[in-house]
């Protein structure tokens, strides 16, 4: 979860109340938040000792789908209503004098679309900033980027100080050679092609330019005397950035998606629309698409629910009245209004209309009024009954299978580990001595590391970097996994499947081969699957192992595991001409490891492994 930090000495007079920290955190808890950290005695230390410090803060852990609550004007805002010390706010859209014709206006070319096609703008007048609340303007634009916006990419924020630019405005699209500008800190004028090459360097900004660059156009926005007011999703322009001191600000969000669009416009225009000179009140801006339509940004207009008493209650366990409820709901900044009761439909007693306002886009069905119901009734004060219904959960089958194997290899002496399931590319192919035909493994499309470059085929990679890491660990080393392994498979829907593995590892002076082959023998004993041999063709079910030539494994001392299938009864009358040995599968490998694999992974002692598909004895109908 988002984790907003806000200056305490500030919240609690917006809150009009001084909270203890055990205080604080239990109002936190009882909104659905919770308190991460409080700075007080980190602050009162470095002063103590003489050294710099901000003010004490508050460090919040708010929900990810509560855009409202990023900043503290949110969050004060929230809990005031909560605590039914203010009322939720109105927001309202006012149009200046002169009417919709003196809308500032925005002209969307259609050139946009080839790059970043969507746009929403709105204007805050006769803003008051001071010092923090103008830091939490820009934070809060920052935690829209990187949470809603996915890191600009799908919505991006630009601010402009209204008062040094004209309108109306032009939303375009250009080669990147044409377009030049002072960018946001700089005093020289460069084109987007050279900004490209400037801000590869840059820690912040570069994270950003595989947004737009490999595109064949650039957006832009323009005044209406040609000058740059920002190169989205990248930087703003020098000339029209705010400060503490602006008074008229306008808010532009280029996006790709129109529902992360008017949620993220909306949540920057009313959270700072408290500091106008009419608290709550937003300027619309007037957007004129290439088709001659046009439309008026932010939409604010409350969305509409329906929420059932009855519903509430049965959920919640609890018998509160319609007007109790829409109590509650007040207090979670919603709208309820009762209906009035027609004598045609006495029925209607039980519905409760919700206005829920836009900076709640949290709420997406009834299943969240009730929840909102139960957070303002409080969680601990729901009362404590058993349900009507039992049920009692069971394991799938190839969990419970999986279970067999790890219960068995335990109690035989070997300890389970648990490796993650991404690996670097070297580890799952090179240093396994194995070839990546390509069509094998998952990759990740933007690794963090090279350690996590695709997801596992194989258990063996896990356990050999176990192995190594724990080398001072006494002889021999006896390692087991029953997990996951990950192929792709171009007839499955997300084109890849999981397959349930068993692997075991053997380190110790001795190759071991023997207690590997054991080990398996014992694992096919548990599943009840008897043991055959590779020349018997006759034999209806059973495994069986032959000489094999994996890479992975010492050349003459590698083993294929084979595995014949049990056919249904129901299936023989159609299988009498199939003889049983064509059903034989290879289903895993046995062998010493190569020493090159060894050394690859830095261990010194010979070691045997064993791997196989545990997914294939599952019992099929």
């Amino acid at each position: 979860m988002p984790t907003v930090s806000v200056d305490k000495a500030d919240l609690f007079e917006r809150l009009g109340k001084q909270y203890t920290t055990d205080e604080f955190d239990r109002l936190c808890f009882d909104y659905g938040l919770e308190l991460d950290e409080d700075t007080t005695e980190e602050v009162e230390a470095a002063i103590k000792n003489g050294l710099p410090t901000e003010r004490p803060q508050l460090k919040i852990e708010v929900p990810a789908n509560r855009y409202d609550l990023l900043c503290i004007e949110g969050i004060s805002r929230a809990l005031g209503v909560f605590l039914e010390r203010q009322e939720a706010p109105q927001y309202k859209l006012v149009y200046p004098p002169g009417g919709e014709p003196k809308l500032v206006a925005m002209n969307i070319h259609p050139e946009t679309q080839r790059v970043r096609p969507l746009i929403g703008c709105a204007v805050l007048r006769n803003v008051t900033f001071t010092p923090r609340s103008y830091k939490s303007f820009i934070d809060l634009q920052d935690k829209l980027n990187q949470n809603i916006g996915r890191r600009r990419w799908l919505a991006a924020i630009g601010t402009h100080d209204l008062d040094t630019i004209e309108g109306p405005f032009r939303f375009e699209a250009q080669d990147p050679e044409k377009i030049k500008f002072k960018p946001l800190g700089k005093n020289v004028e460069y084109t987007a092609k050279e900004l490209m090459t400037i801000y590869e360097s840059d820690k912040h900004v570069s994270r950003f330019l595989p947004i737009i660059r490999d595109a064949p156009v650039y957006p832009i926005i323009y005044d209406s005397r040609d000058r740059v007011l920002s190169l989205p999703p990248i930087i703003n322009s020098e000339h029209s950035k705010i400060s503490v001191n602006t008074r008229n600000v306008l808010i532009e969000v280029t996006a790709t998606d129109e529902t992360k669009l008017q949620i993220v416009v909306n949540i920057v225009a009313t959270m700072f629309s408290e500091y106008c000179e009419e608290p709550y009140t937003i300027e619309p801006v007037k957007l004129a698409f290439p088709d001659g339509s046009t439309r008026i940004s932010p939409d604010i207009r409350p969305l509409t629910m329906t929420a059932r008493a009855s519903y509430i209650n049965s959920c919640t366990s609890l018998p509160l009245s319609p007007s109790a409820i829409a109590q509650l709901l007040t207090r979670m900044t919603l709208n309820p209004t009762l209906n009035t009761v027609p004598s045609s439909n006495p029925g209607c007693t039980d519905e409760i209309t919700v206005a829920i306002p836009c900076t709640r886009p949290d709420i997406l069905h009834e299943c969240d009024i009730v929840e909102d119901a139960a957070v303002a009734y409080g969680y601990n004060n729901l009362p404590d009954i058993f349900p009507k219904t039992s049920t009692i959960a069971q394991p799938l089958p190839i969990s419970r299978l999986a279970d067999i194997i790890r219960r068995e290899w335990a109690m035989a002496g070997w300890v389970e580990a648990l490796p993650l399931i991404l690996c670097s590319h070297d580890e799952n192919f090179a240093l396994m001595n194995r070839p990546d035909p390509g069509t094998l493994a998952v990759r990740i499309a933007n690794p963090k590391t090279l350690e996590f470059q695709v997801v596992r085929t194989s258990l063996l990679p896990g356990l050999l970097k176990t192995v190594r890491e724990n080398r001072s660990h006494a002889l021999p080393i006896r390692l087991f996994e029953v997990s996951d392994v990950v192929f792709k498979d171009a007839t499955e829907e997300r084109q890849a499947r999981n397959e349930r593995h068993a692997a075991a590892l053997w380190c110790s002076k001795t190759a071991g081969f023997e207690v590997l082959h054991g080990l398996l023998d014992r694992a096919m004993r548990m599943l009840e699957i008897p043991r055959i041999s590779s020349s018997d063709h006759d034999s209806e079910h059973g495994y069986y192992i032959v000489e094999g030539n994996d890479p992975a494994y010492f050349p003459g001392r590698a083993a294929d595991v084979y595995f014949r299938r049990k056919v249904n009864p129901a299936h023989l009358a159609h299988q009498i001409t199939v003889p049983p040995s064509s059903r034989d599968v290879k289903i895993g490998t046995l062998g010493v490891l190569h020493p090159n694999v060894l050394s690859n992974f830095e261990i010194t002692y010979p070691c045997s492994a064993l791997e196989f598909n545990a997914e294939v004895f599952l019992k099929k109908s």
